[in-house]
């Protein structure tokens, strides 16, 4: 188990018979245990109409056919804390457990919402990923952090944690670091055990989850976290970067203000027209979906070679957009847009373009035209993980040397090498076959695609690989 924190460690050991009564004592000072191990006294069941009862000081959830998601959730709100839990769950059964959660007549009726530290049975295995229930989805999955996916014991009894202090929300399962989410969202709220809603045709019968030994501590925290750990930090603050983040070498591509480091991609200014800068965010307006017929695209005055780009991105319904990398603005003269490898921005339910090409190959996140993206975090799953118009997506494009990767929404979709026979051979069959040696020039800079419609991007940051390696 891999707490490096004393206390941590001092907790985990005393599990075992080996310490001292005094050792015992320091190990649970501070503790409160938020069940009495009798009783669901504190608590109260929110939403479907799953069953709870507690039993050998085991709290048991058991799923209900037909029903919606069930909570049982504290009656006390918590917000900074420590939580830690184990956790029994039949394979067959998703779960989780909320925290800084709130269900308000005011809001998608009453609906639970908040973040969730996820218990998940399934060969998926994103257990101790933060999930946020009743809005955004997925924050922070596991297909980034492949040890962690391995910890999780399903049948078994699995110990989780949380550390939750400000924007800081850090999860590991059976000692091993999950999850590192900085997020703003929320800063206080319940605590909730989840039961999943399972479908009316289900026939395994007594689906059920279980918790035990349920206990936060509030006060003196900064004594009791755990040091920085290798899980990688995922923010989502708008137009900033983390401590960490600038310790890593990230820097902002755009300062979600000024038109400052982006440029036309076909002359020397900032286009006079066609693009806002407005509430952080810098978006491409629509001009009836013609392409680069009214602002034109816009390009960084940098150029790059080796890189991880990240931006967050919304599109409005039937849009088509792009981030091009690699791209040479003087390629083509006149009308269209410049030439680059594209990470494709598509409405794929609504624009025509999800339908043309080569199976596939031009609809969200695909490298454009080349290469179609689909779920290659998670094989069994058909499914990109796309959240529809008007919702902030996330893009993530990686290039090492030749290597390239195409990430959305924090899941791979394509995965290819450039230069290779097979990406020129995709490339002689593509628009693309007119331009000599395309998509293995050395460098270029970063494009965002005025295609026509309105797509918006903010949080657009950069970790150039060759000037980590001068430093």
């Amino acid at each position: 188990m891999l707490y490096r924190g004393f206390f941590g460690l001092l907790t985990l050991l005393c599990l075992f018979p080996m310490c001292s009564m005094a050792e015992q004592k320091e190990a649970t000072l501070g503790w409160k245990n938020l069940f009495d191990g009798t009783t669901l006294k504190g608590w109260h069941r929110i939403g479907g109409a799953a069953r709870y009862h507690v039993e050998k000081g085991v709290v048991v959830g058991t799923a209900v056919p037909g029903t919606q998601n069930s909570f049982l959730a504290t009656k006390q709100h918590y917000g900074d804390f420590i939580l830690e839990f184990e956790t029994q769950i039949h394979p067959l059964l998703n779960s989780g457990v909320q925290f800084r959660s709130h269900s308000r007549d005011d809001f998608n009726n009453g609906r639970v919402h908040g973040y969730q530290i996820e218990i998940d049975g399934s060969s998926r295995s994103w257990s101790g990923g933060i999930y946020e229930e009743g809005r955004r989805g997925w924050l922070y999955n596991l297909n980034r952090n492949p040890q962690a996916r391995q910890a999780f014991r399903p049948s078994e009894w699995n110990h989780m944690r949380i550390e939750a202090v400000g924007t800081s929300i850090r999860t590991w399962v059976n000692g091993i670091p999950a999850a590192h989410l900085i997020d703003e969202v929320a800063s206080e709220g319940y605590i909730a055990l989840q039961v999943h809603s399972i479908a009316d045709d289900v026939t395994e019968k007594n689906l059920q989850v279980r918790w035990r030994n349920v206990r936060i501590r509030t006060d003196n925290l900064s004594t009791f976290l755990t040091p920085e750990d290798e899980a990688e930090q995922i923010s989502f603050l708008n137009n900033r970067l983390t401590r960490r983040q600038l310790n890593e070498g990230w820097e902002l591509l755009w300062d979600g203000k000024t038109t400052a480091g982006w440029k036309g991609a076909k002359f020397s200014n900032f286009p006079e027209k066609g693009w806002d800068l407005s509430d952080g965010v810098l978006s491409v307006l629509s001009s009836g979906g013609g392409e680069a017929r009214n602002g034109g695209d816009i390009i960084t005055t940098q150029e790059f070679s080796n890189f991880e780009l990240e931006l967050d991105f919304k599109f409005s319904a039937g849009a088509n957009s792009g981030i091009k990398y690699f791209v040479d603005p003087n390629l083509l003269k006149g009308e269209g847009s410049a030439i680059g490898l594209e990470f494709q921005i598509l409405d794929d339910e609504l624009h025509p373009d999800a339908k043309r090409g080569v199976s596939g190959n031009r609809t969200l996140g695909s490298l454009y035209d080349l290469i179609t993206a689909t779920n290659l975090s998670v094989p069994a799953s058909a499914e990109k993980p796309i959240k529809g118009p008007g919702h902030w997506n996330r893009a993530r494009i990686v290039v090492r040397g030749d290597h390239v990767e195409h990430w959305l929404n924090n899941t791979l979709v394509v995965n290819y090498r450039r230069g290779t026979q097979i990406f020129r051979a995709l490339v002689a069959y593509s628009k693309y076959a007119k331009w000599k040696n395309f998509g293995e020039w050395e460098k270029g800079p970063i494009l965002l695609q005025d295609h026509g419609d309105l797509v918006s991007f903010r949080s657009i940051k950069i970790k150039d690989f060759d000037k980590l390696r001068t430093q």
